[in-house]
């Protein structure tokens, strides 16, 4: 999974269908509880959103992107649309809304970095079936789609139509969790990547260990998701794959700063290792790394690592080992 590796194939092209936010973060000592008021120890605006998250970490790591999604004619659409333009993200298909407020998510983060976040979709709510199946040509160029659950589940379900009938590896990361269950439609994609919490909101089983978690793929399965991998946070991910295999992928230790974007990244990394031709295992180690070191760092599209930062602290990770 090297650079050089990298280098010798064609950038994989990732078409992402989602959501463009500009979160509202304010870091505190710890989280409110209901009702209560507390001081908060700094503020920033940061472009986030789960979408635009995945497609900034994958074109970091390499991927030639794709962005499909809406902002509003604010100045934060301004904003989120360069952003995602600096970052390498092709943005032709990043419509504009008028009269129309962005997406806007309001997080806090306590000082370990745990995170409460409320989603405000404003112009996420009219990335409709029709807008995304008028962009279907250009889904059926790509490698693969990712998707996930912060704009209308209709347009997800046709964005995933659409990459199955052109023969398009399909990602589904179910975020935010859904209150209501999720059609089989919606879960029939080539890899799903819940975190714990969504796994259970999706199958009823209750993940807080490997045998949890294992229960719970198999549920997805039964449902016509071909492979899952399962976050499990700091233990790492379950790998389980359509043939009835399944691995754990431990995870690497490191100092946790903020995990609002981490399954972003691991998701927008799977793909992007999935599409240069590795295993779902190989895959979803490189992921986990991915998922890990932008835990290290502060925001969502900020803590995005590049392939050198990643291969860096990589090799940093193997020195400390070798040296102690």
């Amino acid at each position: 999974m090297t650079s050089a590796k990298q280098s010798a194939i064609q950038p994989p092209r990732i078409v992402v269908v989602g959501s463009v936010n500009m979160d509202l973060v304010a870091r505190m000592n710890r989280l409110p509880r209901p009702g209560e008021t507390v001081f908060g120890t700094s503020f920033q605006t940061i472009p986030g959103g789960k979408g635009a998250n995945q497609a900034v970490a994958a074109a970091r790591l390499g991927a030639s992107v794709v962005m499909i999604g809406c902002v509003g004619s604010d100045t934060f659409g301004i904003s989120l649309r360069t952003n995602l333009r600096d970052a390498g993200v092709e943005i032709d298909h990043l419509i504009d809304i008028p009269d129309v407020s962005s997406g806007v998510a309001l997080i806090g983060v306590d000082e370990s970095g745990a995170n409460s976040i409320t989603v405000v979709p404003g112009a996420n709510a009219h990335l409709l079936s029709d807008v995304v199946a008028s962009r279907e040509q250009v889904i059926a160029g790509a490698r693969a789609l990712i998707v996930q659950l912060e704009t209308p589940l209709d347009a997800v379900a046709t964005a995933i139509r659409i990459a199955q009938r052109h023969g398009v590896m399909t990602v589904l990361d179910p975020a935010p969790a859904p209150r209501d269950p999720l059609p089989d439609t919606l879960l029939s994609v080539d890899f799903i990547s819940p975190n714990q919490t969504e796994a259970e909101v999706l199958t009823g089983v209750i993940v807080r260990d490997w045998d949890s978690a294992e229960s719970a793929a198999k549920v997805l399965h039964s449902r016509g998701t071909k492979n899952v991998i399962l976050k499990m946070g700091e233990l790492g991910c379950l790998v389980s794959l359509t043939d009835g295999s399944m691995r754990r992928v431990v995870a690497r230790k490191a100092e946790v700063v903020d995990t609002t974007a981490a399954g972003d990244a691991f998701t927008a990394a799977l793909t992007v290792a999935l599409c240069e031709g590795h295993s779902p295992a190989a895959a979803a180690e490189f992921a986990t790394c991915v998922g890990t070191l932008a835990c290290t760092r502060f925001g969502a599209q900020p803590a995005m690592p590049t392939r050198f930062e990643l291969e860096s602290w990589i090799g940093q990770g193997s020195n400390d080992r070798h040296n102690s």
